[in-house]
């Protein structure tokens, strides 16, 4: 009998997930068109997608060349090894600038795509590219990402990898079938504490891991009302979806220090929201009461709050807070038999290390004995990247393990697990806070999977 045969909450098979969600979530009603289709394809048999082979020179095609697009350029531009073939947005400016990004650092120039929302499936169709990258809108993520792969590339994405768990099983079983990565660039995973806690939690630093607390707290109003870049997008998602809309900057370290898709794995959440308040208060402020867009009605709560739980039954706090005045904060918490470490700001106490019960909050001497190998080889080539160097970091990973045969620090799993947060909660929210199952995205493959390592860089 099978160690799942006496859990209560038995992972669903993905008919019985999508057939008890039919009702709720964005896209949901796109699903029985889609489901056909992909429990065909689950019935054939299909493997994780393999190691790639080494590419000797990685030839990237990217899409969507605005602000965190032309970040990734500039620094991948600095990585021996990397080709930048051909680049595509719908705004003419930004293909010019990231084309003159290339030429000035002396590369060729390369071919523009440009004011078409379809032109990324030009680019994909291409013969001379391995990678296609893309930073668009979310909602393009998954599209893009899956007409790279289906036209023989491997995909990499801003976060998050997908928006509906519909999309989320689309990525997977399009890796899987075409045997090409599908990577999240999910940028918190390669910062400094995150990578010393990961380091610490390996060599057993915290004991045995009990539970995990952490989350995006970001003051968000202006950017979402300033009249350019994610203004134009990111605001019709609050006044849409009532969920945790970016779950994951604070969840995937948390992930990575658990082995979730590596020995456990989410099980079910529960999640609940405040009133909405926020953005209403702030538009009524900068715009006047009766602006459109201080009456207008945003479904997402100002501050989300969800509870995980995993397989092996580990506990996590997961928050989202954007629409209230506040300071930045992932949380970043991981507590164990031993020890706990907390960010924002950074902290630790670790039995037989701490005296008394107290914080220790100068960390330079667990910066010098636990600091990531990886991150130490990189801190001077990282500088001045975005967001702290650490955009640096995972633009070098990413191009390394392609460029060398390397499994991805973040897969096809890791992008759907995480991402698919945003599609759970909301079901759970319109629910008055239901138990709401996670799909078992690497199909029991998780048991056995190994342990992302402490990678020397």
């Amino acid at each position: 009998m099978s160690d799942q045969s006496n859990h209560v909450n038995q992972p669903l098979n993905r008919r019985d997930f999508l057939k008890r969600s039919a009702t709720a979530g964005l896209g949901t009603a796109l699903g029985s068109m889609y489901l056909a289709g992909c429990s065909q394809m689950r019935g054939m048999g299909f493997s994780p997608a393999p190691i790639a082979k080494p590419l000797d020179v990685v030839r990237i095609g990217y899409v969507g060349v605005g602000g965190m697009g032309t970040g990734h350029v500039y620094n991948l531009l600095k990585i021996e090894g990397v080709e930048i073939r051909a680049v595509c947005d719908i705004v003419e400016k930004q293909v010019a600038n990231a084309q003159k990004l290339c030429e000035e650092a002396g590369k060729p120039k390369p071919d523009g795509y440009c004011c078409d929302p379809q032109g990324y499936l030009k680019l994909c169709e291409r013969e001379d590219l391995d990678l296609v990258y893309t930073a668009t809108p979310w909602q393009f993520h998954t599209p893009v990402c899956v007409a790279a792969m289906k036209a023989g590339k491997h995909a990499a994405t801003e976060v998050p990898a997908a928006i509906t768990t519909e999309e989320c099983w689309e990525l997977v079983e399009t890796s899987e079938k075409t045997g090409k990565y599908c990577n999240m660039m999910e940028n918190c995973c390669y910062g400094r504490s995150e990578l010393m806690v990961l380091n610490m939690v390996r060599k057993g630093l915290f004991g045995e891991l009990l539970h995990g607390e952490c989350g995006y707290l970001h003051d968000l109003r202006d950017i979402k009302f300033n009249g350019r870049g994610e203004s134009l997008w990111r605001t019709a998602h609050a006044i849409k979806r009532n969920a945790n809309l970016y779950p994951t900057h604070g969840l995937g370290p948390v992930a990575q220090y658990m082995n979730i898709n590596r020995g456990d794995r989410f099980d079910y959440l529960v999640s609940m929201s405040s009133p909405s308040r926020g953005l209403n208060v702030y538009c009524a402020e900068k715009f006047g009461p009766d602006s459109p867009q201080a009456r207008q009605k945003y479904a997402c709560g100002d501050i989300n709050l969800s509870l995980i739980k995993t397989y092996n039954g580990l506990t996590i706090y997961l928050v989202h807070d954007c629409n209230n005045p506040r300071p930045y904060s992932r949380i970043n918490m991981i507590q164990g038999t031993k020890g706990l470490f907390m960010d924002y700001p950074p902290r630790i106490h670790i039995e037989g290390r701490t005296e008394g019960h107290d914080w220790e909050e100068k960390l330079d001497k667990y910066y010098a004995e636990f600091d990531h190998p990886l991150y130490k080889r990189m801190v001077d080539k990282s500088k001045g990247a975005g967001h702290g160097g650490m955009d640096f970091i995972e633009d070098y990973r990413l191009i390394q393990c392609l460029r060398t045969g390397q499994p991805m620090d973040q897969d096809v799993y890791d992008a759907a697990s995480w991402s698919v947060v945003t599609s759970l909660t909301e079901r759970s929210v319109a629910n008055r806070s239901q138990t709401v199952d996670f799909p078992d995205f690497t199909r029991g493959a998780w048991k056995t999977r190994p342990p992302l390592g402490i990678i020397e860089g």
